[in-house]
């Protein structure tokens, strides 16, 4: 599958995906169900009010969460797609041991966004790029690094909305 984007729209769509703020906002109402608005900052102490309030409006705006009557933010389709996307993401990091064999979940998830954002872009398709302090990756993590591109080439596809540059705001 080959799809590509502008450089500036792939640096723009990796960073959307890649903040930890929206990282954890997606896992934690996958892992533990829809959160009320009012429990948002016991849910989620790490998380200052701005990047709680950025990561929600940001999640609305790309239909990712939607406030559902009586439950509170939950996910939506493409919510839990990005879900499954940033498991798979972390699992690959998690057994090449990248960036460390130790390290938090979005820190593993932004690591390997970061290697996956050059071949998004023309003339890169198919040739992820190391980061310029990352170690060099074995054969066989490349060879799985390439499946999970393709996996978020799959979900980008089907989720044309993140990649609008200006979403529809949530009402």
């Amino acid at each position: 599958m080959s799809t590509s984007f502008p450089p500036a729209e792939a640096r723009q769509v990796i960073d959307l995906l890649a903040s930890r703020s929206l990282i954890r906002l997606v896992t934690e109402i996958d892992d533990n169900g829809a959160i009320p608005p009012r429990r948002l900052a016991g849910t989620l102490p790490d998380l200052s009010a701005h990047q709680l309030r950025s990561a929600s409006d940001t999640a609305r705006a790309h239909g990712l969460v939607r406030v559902a009557p009586g439950a509170g933010l939950e996910l939506t389709d493409s919510g839990m797609e990005l879900a499954d996307l940033y498991d798979a993401l972390a699992r690959w990091a998690r057994r090449h041991s990248v960036p460390a064999a130790v390290c938090e979940f979005s820190s593993r998830i932004q690591h390997v966004l970061g290697l996956l954002a050059p071949s998004l872009t023309p003339g890169n398709a198919d040739r992820p790029a190391p980061l310029p302090d990352a170690h060099p990756i074995s054969a066989e993590a490349e060879v799985d690094l390439a499946r999970v591109r393709t996996l978020l080439i799959q979900w980008l596809a089907g989720n044309s909305q993140v990649t609008r540059v200006e979403p529809e705001r949530a009402a």
